[in-house]
């Protein structure tokens, strides 16, 4: 027990540094397929609506990216396919996100060692991470169950499709707690877990889309699918996870005392006795520490863009033949046909990702401030803004990268799905390169954080959120006009499908200039640290 000692003060102190956070995403991934399933009878009213999307959901290019689907003529059934694995896989990277955030980031600031050399257990810091990113998962599973009752989805079925999301937390909760372990740092630690849910997902994707059914089976994601919701549910499956979950958990704990504080299991490689020459100057050092991710991203977004390629010519079977769904998924992409109206929310949703690593790029500065590595470095002659200007140019660059590695790969595999590989590449070009200026833009305000708010730097993260959520179930949730424009995202031209026009870039690209300006100007005035 006394390696415990001091478990529930730290658990108290991780609750209240989410106490925005949490509940924010507790709430939004709760309230989001409640919405959706209200919205059912009015998309598929008839037999006919609902067999045709019964049908078409069994797709298995769909099937790739959705899930399988088990019983699409319900509004239980069809909310437990359309929004369980998505919500499964959120929940898992916060998960992974906290677990990390009160273990190894704590480690690598130096804070774990000096509240251990207090009277603190051993296990207690590892304890209350675990803790508080199991309470965070289990609490959004209920409270999603919840949500579905009171919009009028039957009980087992939503406490069914809750817990399988609160699952898939639970799992992945223990893979980040074993990956603390492995790694000195708090990025690679969480690019080890995501990675393990990026492996969960292939393996589920590859299971559902194929005669190899087995290979889901694998898969923590595939678990939560497995449960089937409204469709026969499976309680028995909720054991494979908690069995998962334990063992897991039970190694961390195992390798926890194997190792040092701030080290890891897994050998720091040595580097050169002598540093390169590309290391003279900030933008060769901000290149050594942001090259890592930015390669992993430009492979990602390739993927991602390949994936969705492929199954766009068969978007129509999986909407079926309701009017109003085509009608939804055009505002959301275009009028010019309904696969340029996925091409286009496709090029949008690569807008958002590459806003994502924008920030995380950005970010990496108030990282590197807070790690006390920046006031040895403008010591000498690197000036604040020489500094700044190596991390924007990832920032800034590497969001414009990310995005044509994006569109190129989604009109490369779509063309060669049509024979027209010619005439959708440019295309897909097009709409992934119009989706700049707003990515730049959500940039620049972590730039204006950084600069002029530096404590609340993290914040701009809920503002990306606000920004992705409405421009991903705004459409579906039939929000108002004014409120969807409140995300800089609502005011880019959907390409292909749209004209292209310049006036909405260009302002989104005017208040990315004077965002940064204010950023830059206030970073040059204020304190370091």
């Amino acid at each position: 027990m006394t390696a415990l000692v001091g478990t529930r003060h730290l658990v108290r102190l991780a609750l209240r540094r989410d106490r925005i956070i949490l509940p924010i995403w507790t709430i939004l991934f709760a309230v989001i397929p409640s919405s959706g399933a209200r919205a059912y009878e009015q998309f598929y009213p008839t037999p006919a609506d609902r067999a045709s999307l019964a049908a078409g959901g069994k797709n298995p290019s769909v099937n790739l990216v959705y899930g399988p689907t088990f019983d699409l003529t319900t509004a239980g059934g069809w909310t437990a396919w359309r929004y369980g694995l998505l919500m499964a896989v959120f929940v898992s990277l916060v998960a992974i996100f906290t677990v990390t955030r009160h273990t190894r980031a704590e480690e690598d600031t130096g804070r774990l060692e000096l509240i251990g050399s207090t009277v603190v257990g051993r296990y207690a810091a590892l304890t209350a991470g675990v803790l508080v990113a199991a309470g965070y998962s289990l609490v959004t599973g209920v409270l999603l169950a919840l949500m579905l009752i009171g919009a009028g989805l039957g009980a087992g079925g939503a406490f069914a499709l809750g817990l399988g999301v609160a699952s898939a937390g639970l799992v992945f909760t223990a893979v980040a707690a074993v990956a603390a372990q492995l790694t000195e740092y708090s990025r690679t630690a969480n690019g080890i877990a995501s990675a393990a849910l990026g492996v969960a997902f292939l393996l589920r994707a590859v299971g559902d889309s194929s005669s190899a059914t087995w290979l889901s089976w694998l898969s923590p994601l595939g678990w939560a699918t497995h449960i089937r919701p409204y469709a026969g549910e499976r309680w028995w499956v909720l054991g494979l996870a908690l069995a998962f979950t334990v063992a897991v958990a039970s190694a961390a704990f195992v390798l926890l005392p194997r190792r040092d504080i701030g080290a890891g299991l897994l050998p720091a490689r040595l580097g050169s006795p002598r540093a390169p020459a590309a290391l003279s100057g900030p933008l060769g050092l901000a290149w050594r520490l942001q090259r890592g991710s930015l390669i992993g991203w430009l492979i990602g977004l390739a993927l991602v863009g390949a994936v969705f390629g492929s199954i766009a010519n068969g978007i129509g079977d999986v909407v079926g033949d309701s009017q109003q769904v085509r009608d939804i998924l055009a505002r959301m992409g275009g009028v010019s046909g309904l696969v340029d109206a996925f091409l286009a929310s496709m090029t949008g949703l690569f807008g958002m990702l590459a806003a994502v690593y924008g920030v995380q790029a950005t970010l990496r500065m108030r990282s590197e401030e807070t790690a006390f590595r920046v006031e040895p470095l403008l010591a000498t002659g690197v000036g604040r803004l020489r500094w700044t200007a190596s991390h924007l140019a990832f920032g800034l660059l590497g969001t414009a990268a990310l995005l044509l590695a994006g569109g190129f790969f989604l009109g490369l595999t779509h063309g060669l799905r049509v024979g027209d590989v010619s005439g959708q590449v440019p295309s897909v070009l097009e709409g992934a390169v119009a989706q700049l200026p707003a990515a730049w833009l959500v940039t620049s305000l972590a730039i204006v954080l950084f600069g002029l708010l530096p404590r609340f730097a993290t914040a701009v993260w809920a503002l990306l959120a606000v920004f992705l959520l409405l421009s991903w179930f705004g459409p579906v949730m039939q929000l108002n006009q004014a409120i969807l424009d409140l995300s800089p995202f609502a005011h880019i031209p959907r390409i292909p499908g749209h004209e292209l026009t310049a006036t909405p870039l260009l302002w989104l690209t005017g208040l990315t200039a004077v965002a940064l300006a204010a950023g830059l100007t206030g970073f040059r005035q204020r304190d370091i640290g």
